[in-house]
């Protein structure tokens, strides 16, 4: 279940209002709270989070927002990844960079070590299932093995997300999409940022 840290801020402001005051906020006061403009975008987020199964809210009356019972048993097993931008799948992209936010991830798609989210941009590994917009969770690592999907910076400043191959002195970052070529570069030219661990799709 992937949330950004808005969803998440949002998410809990409703609870401690709650626990505050016994009744739902409003749209209205929540968006006070968060110094936005416009409700629509308040109604966007609080539509997520019933939409993720985090909150439930009944149509028919007003101040119903409420976090569904069984929530801390559903998130126990989650945990705030930074989301660290964007990653290119198609043409090479800027490298990575940092966004202040963050995503809640499920344990068992981290790795042992460190790891972040991308989002993804480009269709170029759609036939392994993932596609634009989608949000990859990556274990940095410094090496990978043939055949794993890894994000590769590319002479130092450009990023691709990738299926790596090392063949002699050169790498291949094949893409998962038969209408596009892979990139072959020298081996000395590419670093490998981290490997992918899992997938979050949101609807």
């Amino acid at each position: 279940m992937a949330l950004t840290k808005r969803q998440r801020e949002v998410y809990e402001f409703i609870k401690q209002f709650i626990e505050a005051k016994g009744y739902s906020p409003s749209l209205e006061e929540i968006c006070s709270h968060f110094g936005l403009s416009s409700v629509a975008t308040v109604h966007k987020h609080v539509q997520h989070l019933v939409e993720k199964g985090l909150l439930r809210k009944g149509w028919n009356r007003s101040r119903s927002v409420e976090p569904l019972p069984d929530e801390p048993s559903a998130t126990a097993s989650a945990m705030e990844l930074p989301l660290l931008g964007t990653v290119a799948a198609g043409a090479l992209h800027e490298a990575i960079e940092q966004t202040g936010e963050s995503v809640t991830v499920p344990r068992e798609m981290i790795g042992r070590g460190e790891s972040y989210v991308l989002q993804v941009r480009g269709d170029s590994m759609i036939e392994d299932h993932i596609q634009d917009g989608d949000y990859v969770v990556v274990e940095r690592r410094e090496e990978a093995r043939n055949g794993e999907t890894v994000v590769a910076l590319v002479r130092g400043a450009e990023a691709t997300l990738k299926k790596f191959y090392k063949r002699g002195a050169k790498v291949v970052l094949e893409p998962a999409n038969q209408a596009l070529r892979p990139i072959e570069v020298a081996a000395q030219d590419v670093q490998v940022r981290g490997v992918v661990r899992g997938l979050l799709r949101q609807y």
